[in-house]
């Protein structure tokens, strides 16, 4: 593979890099944060091509008029074609759009509330006015390390998709990421009451109450605490369905 079209597929991978961080694409991948870094990393991979093609055409007319030899490394077709498939990762970025990791990834995956030490963990109070919306591992944490402490008599708000708990019955789950959606795991909540009869991955708001009970979660053990559901409504995805 020569220099204008290694400067192609570098090109390529940049442009695709800051096709997905313009949109919300990229928060399928990493979290939020990383943007800057994304960025970056696509304008250097497009500056580097830009200066590639820069150095190539240059060479082509200093040599104008002088035949080509062989540079003497045995360079063959089989290693120009590996050179090309770097192209399949970009054509992946521009052509398809992966859905977020849903009700699969939480249904294969334990629990993000694992335990921390024997003891619970004592947590501020809540904000004043109902309901407080908190996020599912906010509320978990609260529920499970705290013991519902600070969660007794509060109306509080959820916004999750629709799994299948290990009962069967459905849940209220979101994937938290350390980094990237390789890492993502899930956090789970359990429902009570009027529980919403939707699909997996149906993104809904629910609003409840914390209940003194929880569940172990079959795939690691960790504890799935419960919201007894008062009332719930179904909403589109969220641009970052990622914690």
């Amino acid at each position: 593979m020569n220099r204008a079209a290694q400067a192609v597929v570098m090109f390529l991978l940049g442009g695709a890099v800051l096709r997905i961080t313009w949109t919300d694409v990229y928060l399928r991948y990493v979290k939020q944060g990383l943007r800057p870094f994304l960025i970056a990393a696509g304008l250097l991979l497009v500056v580097a091509a830009a200066m590639t093609l820069v150095y190539e055409v240059r060479d082509i007319v200093r040599h104008r008029g002088h035949p080509a030899h062989d540079d003497g490394h045995g360079h063959g077709r089989s290693g120009q074609l590996v050179g090309w498939l770097l192209l399949l990762p970009a054509l992946a970025l521009l052509a398809i759009t992966p859905p977020a990791l849903g009700a699969d990834t939480a249904a294969r995956s334990g629990s993000a509330l694992a335990t921390v030490g024997e003891s619970e963990t004592a947590f501020s109070p809540l904000p004043p006015g109902d309901p407080v919306k908190l996020t599912l591992i906010e509320y978990g944490y609260r529920a499970v390390f705290d013991g519902g402490r600070t969660l007794r008599g509060r109306q509080v708000q959820l916004t999750g998709f629709i799994a299948t708990g290990p009962d069967g019955r459905p849940i209220l789950a979101r994937i938290m990421l350390a980094c990237c959606a390789a890492d993502g795991i899930p956090i789970k909540i359990g429902l009570r009451g009027d529980v919403p009869d939707l699909a997996p991955d149906t993104w809904v708001r629910a609003t409840g109450q914390w209940i003194p009970h929880t569940v172990k979660d079959p795939v690691n053990d960790s504890e799935i605490p419960y919201l007894e559901v008062a009332a719930w409504l179904k909403i589109d995805p969220p641009a970052n369905q990622y914690d």
